[in-house]
C-alpha cells in the first residue's frame, strides 16, 4: 500500500543546509504483528522506488520474505523523483520546484529520513533490513546509527565506501548530463538527453562483457550499422528517461560518492564495520563489475558476525535484481539455519 509521510519540521542536512520540511512515499506490504518483531525494512537502490514487490520480485513475495508472514516496508529516498522530497519538489519559500537548487544530499541523511519514519510508524525493531547496491549503503549506515534497532541485515553487491571506480563511472555520467544543453533549465526535461547517456554508461558497469557477448551480438558478419548492441543501449536510455529525471540522477550519484561508512568514525572502515555486531547475510555476485566481490569479502572479513555467498551469474551488478531464485534461496536458508 502507497502512503505519504509529511514531516514539518525543519530538517538539517549532513551539508548543512536545512530542508523546511519532508515528505516521504513509502510502501508497506502486510501486518505488523502484535509483538512489533515481524519488521522488514528494504532499501531500494538508485533509479527504483517504493514499490519493492514490483521492481524486486522473487525476493519480495518469495519464500523468504513475503507479506504472509512479515510487515515489510520501503521507503523511496530522499531526493528522488518517485514521491519523497527531491529536486522536482516545490520549495515553499520560492512556491517553484527547486531543480538545481536542491542541495547536496548524503547516504546518511537519506537514513535519518528513513529513522524519521520509523519513528512516525512506531516500528521499535527491525527484525530484517536488507538491501543491494545503493540500498546496501543505506542498510549499512542505518545499522551504524542505530545499531541496537536492527536485529539482522542482508546485503548484496555492495561496500562500505564508495570506490574510486564508482566515483569515477558517477563522475562521467554526470559530465553526460551537464554535457546537455538544457542542464539546469528549470524544467522537469532538463537534461534529459544527457541522462539517456549516462543511463548508456552506467549499463557498462551493471552488465559486463560476456553478457553483452552472448546477448547481443550481431548474427549478420556483413553489418556495418544499426548493431543489436547499440539498439539495445538506446532503448535502455530512452526508458529511463522516461520514468526519471535528470536533477534527481545527479544529485543521487553525488550521495553515493560521499558513502564512507567511516566517515565521522574515526576513518578506519575496519573498525567502523567491527562495530556492526548484527547477524549479517552478505552476498557477492561473481560477475559484478561494479561493486566486485572484493568489497564483500573485506565486509565478511570485518564484521564479527558475517556469511559470505557468492552466487554465479552472467548478469553482472544487474543479478542482484535478476537472480531472484538464487537469492530467496540463500536468505531462506540463512534466516532459518
Amino acid at each position: 500500500m502507497m502512503n505519504v509521510f509529511q514531516y514539518e519540521q525543519p530538517f538539517t542536512l549532513e551539508c548543512g543546509e536545512v530542508l523546511p520540511g519532508l515528505q516521504i512515499a513509502y510502501h508497506t506490504y502486510g501486518k505488523l504483528n502484535a509483538a512489533g518483531s515481524n519488521v522488514v525494512w528494504v532499501c531500494h537502490a538508485l533509479t527504483a522506488n517504493a514499490d519493492c514487490a514490483d521492481w524486486w520480485k522473487g525476493v519480495i513475495g518469495g519464500e523468504a520474505v513475503n507479506a504472509d508472514k512479515d510487515f515489510i516496508i520501503c521507503a523511496n529516498i530522499l531526493g528522488s523523483c518517485y514521491g519523497s522530497t527531491g529536486p522536482a519538489s516545490t520549495n515553499p519559500e520560492t512556491g517553484k520546484p527547486y531543480y538545481s537548487t536542491f542541495p547536496n544530499i548524503t547516504i546518511r541523511d537519506m537514513v535519518q529520513a528513513h529513522i524519521l519514519l520509523r519513528k512516525h510508524l512506531g516500528i521499535e525493531k527491525i527484525a530484517l533490513l536488507m538491501g543491494g547496491s545503493m540500498g546496501g549503503y543505506q542498510a549499512l549506515e542505518w545499522c551504524a546509527m542505530e545499531t541496537d534497532r536492527i536485529e539482522k541485515l542482508f546485503l548484496i553487491a555492495t561496500s562500505p565506501s564508495e570506490s574510486a571506480w564508482g566515483v569515477a563511472v558517477h563522475t562521467a555520467q554526470r559530465l553526460a548530463i551537464e554535457a546537455d544543453s538544457t542542464w539546469r533549465d528549470p524544467a522537469p526535461d532538463a537534461g534529459a538527453k544527457g541522462l539517456k547517456a549516462a543511463r548508456a554508461i552506467g549499463m557498462l558497469t551493471y552488465r559486463n562483457y560476456g553478457i553483452f557477448q552472448d546477448a547481443q551480438t550481431d548474427p549478420d558478419p556483413e553489418k556495418i550499422d544499426n548493431f543489436r548492441a547499440s539498439s539495445y543501449i538506446q532503448y535502455q536510455g530512452d526508458k529511463l528517461v522516461k520514468r526519471f529525471n535528470a536533477y534527481s540522477y545527479w544529485l543521487l550519484t553525488k550521495a553515493m560518492d560521499s558513502h564512507h561508512l567511516a566517515r565521522g568514525r574515526g576513518g578506519d572502515l575496519m573498525k567502523a564495520l567491527n562495530q556492526l555486531t548484527q547477524p549479517t547475510l552478505i552476498m557477492a555476485i561473481g560477475s559484478d563489475i561494479l561493486c566486485p566481490p572484493e568489497e564483500q569479502r573485506f565486509m565478511n572479513t570485518h564484521m564479527p558476525h558475517a556469511t559470505l555467498v557468492e552466487i554465479d551469474s552472467a548478469y553482472g551488478h544487474d543479478g542482484f535484481i535478476i537472480e531472484a531464485r538464487q537469492i530467496t534461496d540463500c536468505l531462506k536458508q540463512w534466516l532459518h539455519r
